[in-house]
């Protein structure tokens, strides 16, 4: 059952030199149970379609035009659309989100547990201190941490444990989906791996859907159903995730995976993509990708490839898509 639909959705940041495209038509679906990943390089947009979701935008951010449909018990509704006092009652019941560099937000004066507690009384008054208590240790218990824990303040948490507690706060309130913003950034790889892998556990569990955000694809595939490749505001490549690893067919999407190492695989130079990314003030005409791309011709610099679905469940925007197997050279 499909509980989430982005369709063309575009949010731009009015600056003094004119609009950042940071979301330039975005489309996706997100079944029930289902988790996808959105990678890409940093500044793509990743993290600004999680906050035009929710509508956590800067006082300078746009709607420029799409859809956001959000099933919640039977209904659809275009969270885009919705006054902010109603958008509230979506926000962390019906979409969560773990955001980037959680292990700071936590309030250094704060007992994490009361801290809990407060964001789950704020959107359920009804509930009883007692039964808060209850479910914030079934919480810690179910994210791994000791319950007895609660009662204790964030400097008296290790790294991965305040994590943890981060994760047990965006569950609190029993959501329909979590946005994972780098969920694991600036812990080990070792407490990565847990962390990743105790959060595909409750995915599963409560049979949540995830949506994971990072610039790691590897790290990304091990836990998302599909993956989404994202490069200057805009969408280059989606499919399952083994079909993404099996078959890359955007030059993005394949630099992207050859630029981490592989413990099992073959010894081999790192892929780089030259140059950066382009300034999404003034996008060039014609496929963005094309000035850092080996396969452009004259037509990607002219013509911007349309978003179109390959095979069933796989979308590429590229004039050339990579064949089976194909093997391209970026240079230095």
């Amino acid at each position: 059952m499909e509980i989430l639909s982005v369709k063309d959705l575009k949010m731009y940041y009015k600056t003094k030199l004119g609009y950042v495209k940071a979301v330039d038509g975005i489309s996706f679906t997100l079944d029930e149970g289902e988790s996808m990943g959105i990678v890409g390089e940093s500044g793509c947009g990743k993290t600004s379609v999680s906050m035009t979701i929710l509508r956590l935008l800067p006082e300078n951010a746009e709607f420029m035009g799409g859809k956001v449909l959000f099933n919640l018990d039977g209904k659809t509704v275009d969270l885009v659309s919705l006054p902010e006092s109603e958008m509230r009652r979506y926000r962390w019941k019906g979409i969560s989100m773990i955001f980037q560099a959680a292990m700071n937000s936590l309030n250094p004066v704060y007992k994490v547990g009361d801290q809990i507690i407060e964001a789950m009384l704020n959107h359920n008054p009804k509930l009883s201190m007692d039964d808060a208590k209850k479910k914030v240790a079934e919480l810690f218990e179910l994210v791994g941490l000791d319950p007895r824990r609660m009662d204790q303040y964030p400097h008296q948490y290790s790294g991965g444990m305040k994590q943890r507690a981060i994760i047990a706060m965006a569950l609190s309130c029993d959501p329909k989906i979590i946005i994972a913003d780098e969920p694991t950034t600036a812990l080990d790889v070792i407490v990565q791996d847990k962390i990743l892998r105790e959060m595909k556990k409750i995915q599963e569990k409560l049979n949540m859907s995830m949506i994971y955000i990072s610039h790691d694809i590897a790290v990304i595939a091990e836990v998302s159903d599909k993956i989404a490749v994202m490069y200057a505001g805009k969408f280059v490549e989606l499919a399952d995730s083994i079909t993404i690893f099996k078959k890359p067919m955007h030059p993005y999407t394949y630099g992207l995976m050859h630029a981490f190492p592989s413990v099992t695989g073959e010894r081999k130079e790192l892929t780089t993509i030259p140059g950066e990314p382009i300034n999404l003030l003034n996008p060039p005409k014609g496929c963005r990708f094309a000035p850092r791309c080996p396969k452009a011709d004259e037509r990607c610099f002219s013509e911007d490839p349309e978003y179109v679905e390959v095979e069933k469940g796989h979308f590429v925007a590229c004039h050339h898509p990579l064949e089976v197997g194909e093997v391209i050279n970026f240079g230095e």
